[in-house]
């Protein structure tokens, strides 16, 4: 018997520099994954407030202009972002519910973390969802504290974390699976 060929064989995305042209298609995974991966933990309220239909482009590409920020690429379209201010403040990170588990998120993360220690800032800190707060954890971030934060009237959860840069990199703990964020 002969094993079927796959007509589109999996190939490793590809993780660039943000371009100017990248922010509209970021936008569109960005409300797409909220709404589909942060529905276990935020209600239909805190989704909508969160990532509406109705985020002015021109502001959104705008907050990308003077940070640091990736996208993975697979197939010629993006299938995850993440950016992060000069100071060390991951801001988004965002994988397609279609790409999660496969080490994206770590990816991304891990491109920002090197930025960082050049950029010679003493910590990383995100204001981590609940959805991606176990994610973070595994990468190594603490919790500073809990926050609630409001966005359209609505309030919703959240943990400002932080990941210091002294020393040698942080082993990332791999115990339990698990426990990855949904993004990832």
């Amino acid at each position: 018997m002969t094993p079927k060929r796959n007509a589109h064989p999996i190939t490793d995305p590809v993780i660039r520099p943000l371009r100017a042209s990248d922010a509209e298609a970021c936008l569109s995974l960005f409300r797409d994954t909220v709404h589909r991966i942060n529905r276990r933990d935020y209600s239909q309220a805190q989704l909508d407030a969160w990532a509406p239909q109705s985020i002015d482009a021109a502001a959104w590409e705008a907050r990308f202009s003077d940070h640091i920020a990736y996208v993975s690429v697979l197939s010629q379209s993006i299938i995850g972002f993440a950016d992060m201010s000069k100071t060390g403040h991951l801001d988004r990170l965002v994988v397609s519910a279609d790409h999660q588990r496969h080490g994206i998120a770590r990816e991304l993360t891990k491109r920002l973390i090197e930025h960082a220690r050049e950029l010679r800032c003493e910590s990383v800190t995100t204001d981590a969802s609940i959805t991606a707060k176990p994610f973070f954890e595994a990468m190594g971030f603490n919790v500073v504290k809990q926050q609630t934060v409001e966005r359209a009237g609505v309030s919703l959860t959240n943990f400002r974390m932080r990941l210091p840069l002294e020393g040698p990199p942080p082993r990332e703990t791999t115990t339990n699976q698990q426990h990855d964020d949904p993004a990832d």
